[in-house]
């Protein structure tokens, strides 16, 4: 069993999100998912913590890292469940049966889009839901999951 991660954060991509950066750049931009994870672990150590991140194309195993994050006493979680995010109460589910403050993340404005992209229940689990931001949504979430968390910048 993986020892307690305290002062950690998930950070959680789902489905076709390890294809950024070559999928439909006009929408989602040239940066990749590696780059996303730098700029999330960089924006967790300002507030002295971790990011944690992961990415699955599997339902299953989306959920069975958001229970690992309760069984590790994550204080956060991150997630971009990509098209899960519209279709997925059992991503829903999960979240809500941890307990852990979450912020969903969306590159693009679904609200902008095809209207099956306008439901989010992985929202309906967050306390907050950024989209539109680009990769920066990450680091607004970040921001404002720590914010909720009361921790201040490190100096």
């Amino acid at each position: 069993m993986a020892e307690p991660a305290t002062d950690t954060i998930l950070v959680l991509n789902g489905p076709n999100l390890n294809m950024l950066g070559t999928r439909e750049p006009e929408k989602y931009g040239h940066a990749t998912l590696a780059d996303v994870e730098a700029l999330c672990r960089e924006t967790a150590a300002t507030f002295g913590l971790r990011a944690d991140c992961r990415q699955s194309n599997r339902e299953g195993e989306l959920i069975d890292f958001i229970h690992e994050a309760h069984r590790r006493k994550m204080k956060g979680i991150i997630i971009n469940a990509g098209g899960y995010s519209h279709t997925s109460i059992a991503l829903h589910d999960a979240l809500l049966a941890v307990q852990i403050p979450t912020v969903e993340v969306h590159v693009t404005n679904i609200h902008a889009r095809e209207s099956f992209r306008h439901h989010s229940y992985t929202a309906r689990a967050a306390f907050a839901s950024l989209c539109g931001f680009g990769i920066e949504g990450y680091r607004l979430a970040i921001q404002g999951l720590a914010a909720k968390l009361a921790i201040k910048p490190k100096a």
